[in-house]
C-alpha cells in the first residue's frame, strides 16, 4: 500500500502523549514531592514531621472530596477548563507553602493544593482517555498513566536541586510556574473533549460530520443540535451512578481500593527507611530508583498483557503479586532479597493504578464514568492518607524495625484481595443491568 493510501495516526494516540506529559507534571510536582516540602517545612521552628505528615493526608482526603465536584465538572464541561484550574490552584498552593507561619495555615494551604491536584490529575486524565479508545483502551491508558511514574524519575531529583541550591522560598515559586506551563499548554494544544468534537468516532473506526463550534461556550456539546446518535450513544454507553452502586462489582473493586493503595502508597513512604535499615546511604540512593523505574515497565508490560488476557485475572495476579512483594520486604533478608522485593513491588504500582480506572470503565461504561470514578477514588483516598500514617504507628510498635509495618501492609493487601475477589466476574454494563 502506497504512503498516500496509508491510514493517518488515530488522534487518539496524540491525547495519549498529551495525558502523560501533564501527568508528569502533576504527579512529579505534588504526590512524589511530599517528602521535599515535608524536609524543607520541618526544617522551620514553626513545624514538625509529625505536623506536616498530617498536612500531606489532608491533601489527599481533600482531593479525593474536591473528586465528587471535578467528575460533574468533567462529566458536563470540557475537560481542559478543568485541567487548568487545577494546575492554577495547585501552583498558588505550592508557591504560598514556604510563607506559611502556622499550622492551622498549613493545614488550609494542603487543602486547597489537594483540590488542585484532583482537578488536575487522574479523573479528567483518566476520563478523556476512556472517551478516545475502547478496544485500546488498556493499552492506551498504561501508556497515559506512565507520566505518574515519570514525574517522580524526572522531576523529583531536579526539585531535590532547586531547593538545595536556591531555598524553599525560592525554589516552590518555581516549581508553582513549572506545574502551570507543564499543564496548561499541552491540555490546550493538543486534548480534546471526546472524538465527537473533532468529527470521529471512538478508537478512530469511521468519521462522523465534525460538529460547529460555539464560542461562547465551554460545553462538550458544541452544537445546539441534538448530538448524533453515534455521540449520543457514545456518552450514553453504561450504567449511571446509581446502577452502577447497586452491583456486586462496584462493592468488591471500591472498598478492595482502600486496602490496597493504604499498603501500596505506605510501603512507598517507608522504602527510604526499610533500605537504610540494611544499605548504606548511597546503596539506599540506588536501591530506592528501583521502584519507580519498575513502575514504569511493569505499567507498559501490563497494558500488553490486558489485551490478551480477561482483566479480571490480571488484576487478582498483580494483588497477589504485591502481596508477595511486601511479604518479602517484611523479612530483611539482605541486599538481594530487597532490591528483588522493592522490583516486584514496583511492578504492582504502576499496574495497580492502572487497572482501577480501566475495571471501572469496563465494568460501566462511559455514561457516568467520572463520577463513578470519583467516588471510588475517594474511598481510595482514605487508604492513600492513612496508609503512611499507619505503617509509621506499627513501625514504632516494632522496636523502629519495619519488618512489621510491611507484614501489616501485606496483610492490608491481602484483604484488597479478599474484598475484589468478592465482587465476582466483570460482567459487561448491559449484563449488570
Amino acid at each position: 500500500m502506497s504512503d498516500a493510501h496509508a491510514k493517518p495516526l488515530y488522534y487518539g494516540w496524540k491525547i495519549v502523549a498529551a495525558i502523560l506529559f501533564t501527568l508528569t507534571f502533576s504527579s512529579g510536582l505534588s504526590f512524589y514531592n511530599h517528602s521535599i516540602y515535608l524536609n524543607a517545612l520541618a526544617a522551620t521552628p514553626a513545624f514538625t514531621v509529625q505536623t506536616a505528615s498530617v498536612a500531606v493526608s489532608l491533601f489527599f482526603f481533600s482531593g479525593g472530596l474536591a473528586g465528587l465536584w471535578v467528575a460533574r465538572w468533567v462529566q458536563h464541561y470540557d475537560p481542559r477548563y478543568c485541567l487548568s484550574a487545577g494546575a492554577i490552584v495547585s501552583a498558588a498552593a505550592l508557591s504560598t507553602l514556604p510563607f506559611v507561619k502556622t499550622v492551622p495555615q498549613l493545614y488550609a494551604v494542603y487543602c486547597v493544593f489537594g483540590v488542585g491536584f484532583s482537578a488536575s490529575s487522574l479523573i479528567p486524565a483518566t476520563t478523556i482517555v476512556a472517551r478516545w479508545f475502547k478496544r485500546r483502551r488498556a493499552m492506551a491508558l498504561s501508556i497515559a498513566s506512565t507520566g505518574l511514574s515519570l514525574g517522580g524519575v524526572i522531576l523529583t531529583p531536579v526539585c531535590v536541586l532547586l531547593v538545595e541550591r536556591l531555598g524553599f522560598e525560592v525554589a516552590a515559586p518555581i516549581m508553582g510556574l513549572i506545574y502551570v506551563v507543564g499543564v496548561i499548554p499541552a491540555a490546550w494544544i493538543w486534548l480534546r473533549a471526546s472524538p465527537e468534537a473533532m468529527g470521529l468516532r471512538i478508537d478512530g473506526d469511521a468519521e462522523i460530520e465534525a460538529p460547529e463550534e460555539k464560542g461562547d461556550s465551554a460545553r462538550i456539546e458544541l452544537s445546539d443540535e441534538k448530538p448524533s446518535a453515534a455521540a449520543q450513544g457514545h456518552f450514553e454507553d453504561g450504567l449511571s451512578f446509581r446502577e452502577a452502586r447497586g452491583t456486586r462489582f462496584f462493592w468488591g473493586i471500591a472498598p478492595a481500593y482502600i486496602f490496597l493503595l493504604m499498603a501500596q502508597v505506605g510501603g512507598i513512604a517507608h522504602q527510604f527507611g526499610l533500605a537504610r535499615e540494611t544499605l548504606s546511604e548511597s546503596q539506599t540512593a540506588l536501591a530506592v530508583a528501583i521502584l519507580p523505574v519498575m513502575s514504569i515497565i511493569g505499567r507498559l508490560l501490563g497494558g500488553w498483557v490486558v489485551g490478551k488476557v480477561p482483566i479480571r485475572r490480571f488484576a487478582l495476579f498483580i494483588m497477589l503479586l504485591q502481596i508477595l512483594a511486601l511479604a518479602l520486604l517484611s523479612l530483611g533478608a539482605g541486599p538481594i532479597a530487597l532490591c528483588f522485593g522493592l522490583g516486584l513491588f514496583g511492578c504492582t504500582v504502576g499496574n495497580l493504578l492502572m487497572l482501577q480506572p480501566l475495571l471501572i470503565a469496563e465494568a460501566f461504561g462511559l455514561r457516568e464514568y467520572a463520577r463513578i470514578f470519583s467516588v471510588a477514588n475517594l474511598m481510595s483516598s482514605w487508604g492513600t492518607a492513612a496508609g503512611p500514617a499507619v505503617m509509621g504507628y506499627v513501625f514504632a510498635l516494632n522496636d523502629n524495625q519495619y519488618g512489621g509495618a510491611y507484614l501489616f501492609a501485606a496483610a492490608a493487601a491481602a484483604v484488597g484481595f479478599a474484598l475484589f475477589a468478592s465482587g465476582g466476574p466483570l460482567l459487561k454494563p448491559e449484563q449488570n443491568r
